[in-house]
């Protein structure tokens, strides 16, 4: 990757923030909507010059939208759980470049995951376009162009980013003892709050991303915030200086922070960025 320093207005660059933000659950209600207060939150935010990093387990083209509705059209973007980075630019043809791609052979973990979820959907990420998958996924699941492909055409093109499995029949504790069972150990796999799973190279997340671009930037590690609320957050939570969980997180994401916020339904998210620009409010989360 590539980057530079740069200067918050009025201030230096020792001063800024990196602020890595999840989005659905964090930014974005399950059914996808953005608070007014989260909106002005992130603008504030970043008006004050600090550094806004969406980070999510999302393809590219899925986050592209969610930085256009928050304003941003500069700045980074962590995607696929930290196996893309792109830096956003308006003068680039398709108003972004990629600066990092971390990408691994899906074959041998679908092989070991269809002898036990026959039945699953399995996709994988074209960057910037969308999906290839042996099924179609219901209608608003992934984003971008869909091809269906053969089983084995999943990965006959090489590496790539990401794998998604969707089983319905399957609960999440399920996907967790499937994947101990068969050591999936060549992986990095994060499970969702339902029966869906991302795999990505090993060793790879939002954390991993996250750190190399705040290197690029020469922002202060002690400068860090991260707010999120899923399992895919936890290396991010743990990464960050201030690592913040959402009230509706679970034990395990609420024990990775070291402070719980509001809830989604709270507009949380909203109260710890106002703490960054307005810290005479008093605290923003409990501190764990």
């Amino acid at each position: 990757m590539t980057g530079e320093r740069r200067d918050a207005p009025g201030g230096t660059a020792a001063e800024t923030w990196l602020v890595a933000l999840d989005i659905d659950g964090t930014l974005l209600t399950y059914d996808g909507v953005l608070s007014e207060g989260v909106r002005q939150a992130v603008a504030d935010v970043r008006a004050a010059g600090h550094e806004v990093v969406l980070a999510s387990g999302r393809s590219l083209i899925a986050m592209l939208p969610v930085a256009d509705a928050l304003g941003i059209r500069e700045g980074w973007i962590v995607a696929s759980n930290g196996a893309v980075t792109v830096r956003l630019d308006p003068a680039a043809p398709q108003g972004w470049t990629l600066e990092d791609m971390v990408t691994f052979d899906p074959g041998p973990a679908l092989r070991l995951l269809r002898t036990e979820l026959p039945d699953a959907r399995y996709a994988v990420e074209d960057v910037g376009v969308g999906f290839r998958m042996n099924a179609l996924f219901p209608d608003g699941e992934l984003d971008g162009e869909h091809r269906v492909v053969e089983f084995e055409e999943l990965w006959s093109g090489g590496g790539v980013t990401r794998v998604v499995v969707r089983s319905p029949e399957s609960t999440s504790e399920q996907f967790h003892a499937l994947a101990g069972r068969l050591g999936l150990d060549d992986v990095t796999y994060a499970v969702g709050w339902t029966a869906w799973m991302d795999l990505a190279p090993l060793g790879t997340s939002k954390a991993t991303a996250l750190e190399q671009v705040r290197e690029r930037l020469h922002l202060d590690a002690r400068r860090t915030l991260a707010i999120g609320d899923g399992h895919n957050d936890l290396e991010m939570l743990r990464w960050a200086a201030r690592g913040v969980a959402m009230g509706h997180a679970d034990d395990v994401v609420q024990g990775a922070a070291g402070e719980v916020t509001g809830s989604i339904e709270e507009d949380g998210a909203a109260r710890v960025l106002r703490s960054l620009v307005a810290p005479e409010s008093g605290r923003a989360a409990t501190a764990r």
